[in-house]
């Protein structure tokens, strides 16, 4: 078939079928794929290869044919020995030829690359994996602040994306050269560049025992539709729940604690709070309290005292803020005790939905 012009177009516009085909061949770009992996703990998957000196996420080139999707569960297969389906996309970066530092005989064209979900992977899972004989020299979990170390610039940039997309829920994201083109908060504040602050301390349900120290006071604060409040550092995206070290003016009541920081760091007030329990610090004999309550208001932004800083204030579900800590093993059990305190409360599970910042709450 030969495309032709309308009589009222410019003279000049008409091509044969070759002529076509040709101009679309001369702005083809290759095709390729990735598959972002976590374990239970938030941390990525990476391969070390035997053919560069940075590692990658598993993937790679789609064949002539082939669906990007059939592509990453083949990679996974000659890479990895695991058997997977591969059914969400995380993101689409367009990755440009100036950004990839390819030999001039490579006539690199510039690449569609689609990051996948290859969801978390249990120890059991992990256990299945079996490398090729050459090509991948080894694996890794690692933690999404090492990306930038481990990974190049551009890979890193789309491995980091990509995570936010995942935890964010929104849906797959469009980069170019990695950076996303409706960057989220997570995106805008750089969230998971910065290592996440380790408290891989054990979980005891109930209150500290007294020779304890208590050391700090923080509270899952709940929104009237389940999701809760996290406040994000300016500068390095570091997330924490409310809450503190208490003062002199606290009296020894940590609920009083707990409200003077709300209110310094958050500018948010609460009901009543549930004690959930403790973690503890064995080496220092420290214990941190955990407490959850229902938000009764907030008010705008202001700086905490304390630092000076202004807290981005963002409401995610507790699964979605679970993976912005690092808490060790004891995550899941947190996580039970959070779901126990929010039933008590009266409050709904928080559907799956991307994250937002806090403007105002009212219940009242």
């Amino acid at each position: 078939m030969t495309t032709t012009s309308a009589p009222d177009e410019l003279p000049g516009t008409a091509m044969t079928d070759e002529e076509y085909g040709n101009l679309r061949a001369s702005a083809a770009l290759w095709a390729g794929t990735s598959v972002l992996i976590t374990n239970v703990l938030g941390k990525v998957l990476i391969q070390h290869v035997d053919y560069r000196d940075t590692c990658l996420l598993p993937g790679g080139a789609v064949d002539k044919g082939e669906s990007p999707a059939h592509a990453a569960a083949r990679e996974l297969m000659e890479e990895l020995g695991i058997v997977a389906r591969i059914d969400r996309g995380l993101a689409v970066d367009w990755v440009s030829t100036e950004t990839v530092d390819a030999p001039a005989a490579m006539r690199f064209p510039g690449e569609l690359l689609h990051v996948f979900d290859g969801g978390t992977w249990d120890d059991e899972r992990i256990a299945e994996i079996r490398l090729p004989p050459s090509e991948i020299t080894g694996i890794e979990f690692v933690e999404p602040a090492r990306l930038p170390d481990l990974l190049s610039p551009a890979d890193a940039r789309r491995a980091l994306s990509a995570l936010r997309a995942r935890i964010n829920a929104a849906g797959t994201v469009l980069l170019e050269n990695g950076h996303p083109i409706a960057p989220s908060v997570l995106d805008r504040l750089a969230v998971l560049q910065t290592a996440r602050p380790a408290y891989r301390y054990p979980w005891h349900q109930g209150p500290a025992p007294r020779e304890l120290a208590l050391a700090q006071v923080w509270a899952w604060l709940f929104a009237p539709d389940g999701r809760v409040l996290v406040l994000l550092e300016p500068g390095t995206g570091t997330a924490f729940l409310p809450g503190g070290t208490p003062t002199k003016q606290d009296q020894g009541d940590p609920v009083s604690t707990l409200r003077r920081e709300a209110n310094e760091e958050a500018a948010v007030q609460l009901e009543c709070p549930l004690l959930l329990g403790h973690v503890t610090d064995p080496p220092v004999r420290r214990a941190y309290l955990r407490y959850a309550a229902a938000l009764t208001g907030a008010g705008p932004a202001a700086p905490d005292p304390a630092t000076g800083h202004t807290y981005t204030r963002i409401l995610a579900s507790p699964e979605q803020a679970a993976e912005l800590f690092d808490w060790g093993p004891s995550s899941a059990e947190q996580l039970a005790a959070v779901h126990q305190a929010r039933r008590e409360l009266g409050l709904p599970r928080a559907a799956l939905q991307p994250i937002t910042e806090l403007t105002s709450v009212d219940r009242h």
